[in-house]
């Protein structure tokens, strides 16, 4: 009787008839951000998915990782769920090889990649979300090494008070309160949400709060933006580290992150400079009643100084930027560490052949005080066929120092090594771009030729896992991603469909026991529909996954919201047909998962 229900659920609005809102926004209008040039998504030469703000409001997803299941080509592993843990894999790269960002300020974790997306936004307050695949050192620096992600927060232009809670099985609680404000000439932007559950199994219980503001004032042509974010994370992590037996550990995480910057223009310059900073702390136990077993404690700080700035000139767009990063490491188990980073960014977009041919060279340069200094150059080449097509083609060379964790990391199952060298790689992609009338198709070819590349491996079960350059990698694939948004008239809004395959080639790799960068996706497909009937919305999403040594599983998620002109309600359902599968060697996930929710919008 239940699977019935759900059947109809998700199948009986599509016969319905009605009419609908038009959508929101629309991708191909949205301006690609990349802290020196400006680029509209039409005009972009690099493989580029957005997830807009109608599809973040329509998912069934509590956190920044549900929203990235989304798209094919990006691999998501969650240890917890909800936004408690989550590593983001992009094209084949590990968790370690994929740069995050909030509206192009770095967050960098000196300590581990599994703290990247210790990210302090309420997804009620993401704009859109924009995923870059391919090589970003040249825009980003080092750490751009398979992709980069970079949320992009509301602007708020509305005064509003929005009241939001959930409730669902296990105990889920979700409440959140944001306030907009605008003036004259400012906007500010406060946002809080706390989410708990008891968890679906022993010990996965979690409480997980954000606390956001965002101000901006606008005098003239400038602007000055002050962000100040703070998370708190606390959970049960059974079986996150190690081994699944080991299932009292526990886990507090907290992480601030500030910024101010300041848009204006100089003798046709128009420059960003901006100051950054970002603070982590982990409390880890591995006994969650009895620290004095086993407790390590790490914080982090991480200090980042950028001046970028763009012209525009004959030839197109010069851009030009620096910046220095300061990086210091207290921990229990790493010891004290501390590094300094600088870096130099140019590169000139140029348009030719009547802005039919558009060539982008650059090159970043970085010079580290514990590391060889390097230059990290490329180019993006696009052809424009006609107002629907666009061929395009990119190279990168790539570049990730080791984290702390992989150098110096200790205890009785792991053994850290700090004779790491840094990995590299150079990845090349050739695509094209498809876009008329409501349809929107992107397709592309990878390879990435990785060297150095760095694993925790171990010759047999029975001793430590230790990371070690495993030496060449060759990754390459192809991935589709297309969409269609139905007329107006019709009761269908959307639906996209995306496929990601990966192929590894592995010269000179000794690793009977991998952990992380030999357990890559091969074949992902994504699809998802989206239909309107009156005050109704309803979407559906699916999900297949094949990795290496994991069994493969397929997942539909739904939600259905009610929407009225004091707010919504909204009822979800995750693992529609109560699927048992693994996104990690370690962790089993949650079955069905049912909440719902009301939110209250109070305008003045």
């Amino acid at each position: 009787m239940k699977k019935v229900s759900v059947f109809l659920l998700l199948v009986c609005p599509i016969f319905l008839f009605g009419q609908k809102d038009r959508l929101e926004s629309n991708i191909e209008e949205i301006v690609i951000q990349e802290n020196r040039l400006i680029t509209p998504f039409k005009e972009s030469s690099r493989s580029i998915q957005i997830i807009d703000r109608n599809q973040i409001e329509q998912a069934a997803a509590k956190d920044i990782a549900e929203l990235l299941q989304l798209v094919a080509g990006v691999d998501v592993r969650q240890r917890g769920v909800h936004g408690v843990q989550s590593d983001i894999g992009i094209r084949g790269g590990t968790f370690e090889q994929t740069l995050i960002l909030v509206n192009g300020i770095k967050l960098i974790d000196p300590q581990t990649g599994h703290h990247n997306m210790n990210v302090p936004v309420n997804i009620n307050v993401i704009e859109r979300i924009e995923i870059l695949k391919g090589p970003a050192a040249r825009i980003y620096g080092q750490n751009g090494f398979s992709g980069a992600i970079n949320i992009v927060t509301k602007r708020p232009d509305k005064n509003e008070l929005s009241f939001g809670v959930q409730y669902g099985e296990h105990n889920t609680l979700g409440l959140s309160i944001t306030e907009n404000i605008i003036t004259e000439n400012s906007s500010h932007l406060l946002s809080l949400n706390r989410n708990t559950s008891d968890g679906y199994r022993f010990n996965t219980d979690y409480k997980v709060e954000n606390i956001l503001y965002q101000g901006n004032i606008k005098t003239g042509k400038n602007d000055l933006t002050l962000s100040i974010g703070h998370s708190w994370r606390n959970f049960g992590a059974n079986g996150f580290y190690a081994s699944p037996d080991f299932m009292d550990q526990y886990e507090e995480v907290t992480t601030t992150l500030a910024s101010l910057q300041y848009k204006f223009e100089a003798g046709g310059w128009f420059v960003t400079p901006r100051v950054s900073y970002r603070k982590n702390q982990d409390d880890y136990v591995f006994v969650r009643d009895n620290p004095a077993i086993y407790q390590n404690i790490h914080q982090s700080d991480n200090l980042l100084l950028e001046l970028n700035a763009r012209k525009i000139n004959k030839w197109g767009t010069l851009g030009v930027g620096g910046e220095f990063n300061k990086i210091l490491m207290e921990s229990t188990n790493l010891g004290d560490r501390d590094r300094e980073v600088y870096s130099l960014f140019v590169e000139q977009r140029f348009h030719l052949l009547d802005d039919k041919l558009d060539i982008t060279p650059g090159v970043s340069f970085s010079a580290y005080s514990d590391f060889d200094n390097r230059f990290f150059p490329g180019i993006d080449i696009g052809y424009t066929m006609s107002s629907e097509w666009k061929a395009f083609f990119n190279y990168g060379i790539t570049y990730r120092v080791p984290s702390y964790t992989d150098r110096f990391y200790q205890d009785p199952v792991n053994l850290g090594n700090p004779d790491l060298e840094p990995e590299e790689a150079a990845t090349y992609e050739l695509g094209t771009t498809y876009s008329k009338n409501g349809l929107l198709v992107q397709a592309s070819y990878f390879y990435r030729d990785g060297t150095d590349l760095i694993d925790w491996v171990r010759e047999a079960d029975t001793l430590q896992w230790q990371p070690v350059n495993i030496g060449k990698i060759q990754t390459h694939g192809f991935d589709l991603n297309g969409s269609y948004r139905f007329a107006e008239e019709l009761p269908l809004d959307y639906i996209n469909v995306g496929y990601a395959k990966i192929m590894v080639d592995q010269d000179e790799v000794n690793a009977p026991f991998s952990r992380y960068a030999l357990e890559h996706l091969n074949n992902q497909l994504t699809a998802g529909l989206q239909w309107s009937v009156q005050n109704f919305k309803h979407s559906v999403h699916f999900r297949y996954l094949d990795r290496e040594n994991l069994e493969d599983y397929s997942i539909v998620d739904t939600k259905l919201r009610y929407l009225t002109e004091w707010g919504e309600l909204n009822f979800t359902i995750n693992n529609v047909f109560d699927v048992a599968y693994r996104e990690t060697n370690l962790v089993d996930m949650p079955g069905r998962w049912i909440y719902g929710g009301v939110r209250y919008d109070l305008k003045y």
